[in-house]
């Protein structure tokens, strides 16, 4: 165990602390000096994680321990909690997020996994556990949702993490604070607007009108990872945060059509829509339409990673079929401007969505001659 250099400090796990959302964490919490140790659990080694070079640097720091483990797996997690000193606080970063996987996948990989760290960190007696959640609880245009409203989560990651939150109830002596994140930007990201900003980037490369399912209306608010990371490390320093559920979205309420204009600005390409009537007429066979356009992208996308030389990226245009229905994430801002937390972002921009794409060039992930 790393020997902690201030005792006045508290001592963290992060939970999938090699994923998108914990690399930030991990990166905000050394930054700001604000832990005396912080372990990291990941399956995943950082050596393959895709680590930017800040990242890499701060998982180096003296003070950050990696442990490898799969949190499915009762004498695995177990060995990677074992400490010698008081842990006061555990956040899970971790957990399944690929769409597109079957029910069990998401039941072991989403709800026994939360559940398996939430009951060892009761066994610790951590003075606060943070669950991060899912935004997709609902799907209605009407209104956005609420944190007390009733949710009905439309996706399976969103179906599973519901189940977690409930039963982190049941769990004797649990500390526990839920976030309900919007879709998360930022660097690092693979699956919230990246795949958006790959799909411009490869009708950039062909020189086309990029046409989108459904109309600019559709709800798709968002969060900057670095606000996120904030909002952890905030809910956990109060007392009155405990047992409760707290949005995370910026002030912004994206939409379809915002985050499609910031696309098209970045790659200097117009954009469209297909319409509802054209849109409902695919619904029928979605399966088609999704096999369909994932082709049109995918080669392309090749094609261009080839030219500038990039033999292997995590980055990818495919976006699941799952996230291409009629369903909006429409998050009401809620209860944590309430108890003084403030948006850095308040709103995605072109340079923060550069900042995205400048820093994958970096890696040589991304194609730098696509980048204005």
């Amino acid at each position: 165990m790393a020997t902690p250099k201030n005792d006045n400090k508290p001592s963290v796990i992060v939970l999938g602390g090699c994923g998108f959302i914990g690399r930030n964490l991990v990166s905000y919490l050394i930054e700001n000096e604000l832990v005396s140790f912080l372990r990291i659990i990941d399956k995943v080694p950082p050596q393959t994680a895709w680590l930017n070079h800040k990242h890499q640097q701060i998982f180096e720091n003296p003070l950050v321990e990696f442990r490898s483990a799969n949190l499915i797996n009762p004498g695995s997690y177990q060995n990677a909690f074992a400490c010698d000193d008081q842990i006061d606080f555990i956040f899970n970063c971790a957990g399944e997020t690929k769409s597109g996987q079957t029910d069990p996948v998401y039941k072991e990989g989403i709800y026994k996994l939360s559940i398996n760290c939430a009951q060892q960190a009761a066994n610790l007696g951590v003075k606060r556990y943070v669950e991060l959640s899912s935004g997709n609880m609902s799907s209605s245009e009407k209104a956005p949702l609420k944190e007390n409203d009733t949710p009905d989560p439309w996706t399976y990651v969103a179906k599973y993490k519901l189940q977690v939150e409930h039963d982190l109830k049941k769990i004797v002596d649990l500390k526990y604070t839920i976030l309900r994140p919007a879709i998360i930007y930022g660097p690092g990201d693979k699956n919230g607007l990246i795949p958006r900003l790959v799909v411009g980037a490869v009708y950039k490369h062909l020189g086309e009108m990029m046409k989108l399912l459904w109309g600019p209306d559709l709800h798709m608010n968002t969060v900057h990872v670095r606000d996120l990371v904030r909002a952890i490390w905030y809910v956990a320093n109060r007392d009155d945060t405990i047992g409760q559920t707290y949005n995370v979205v910026d002030e912004a309420d994206s939409t379809q059509g915002s985050i499609s204009a910031i696309v098209s600005e970045l790659f200097n390409i117009n954009h469209d829509y297909w319409g509802t009537a054209l849109s409902t007429l695919a619904k029928t066979d979605m399966n088609s339409v999704v096999e369909e356009v994932n082709d049109k992208h995918m080669g392309p996308w090749a094609e261009i990673c080839n030219q500038d030389g990039i033999q292997n990226s995590p980055l990818s245009p495919y976006i699941d079929q799952e996230l291409l229905y009629n369903k909006h994430l429409y998050l009401e801002i809620g209860k944590l401007p309430n108890i003084g937390f403030t948006y850095d972002y308040p709103k995605p921009t072109k340079a923060a969505l550069k900042e995205v794409l400048d820093d994958y060039a970096s890696m040589k992930v991304f194609p730098r001659s696509l980048i204005l």
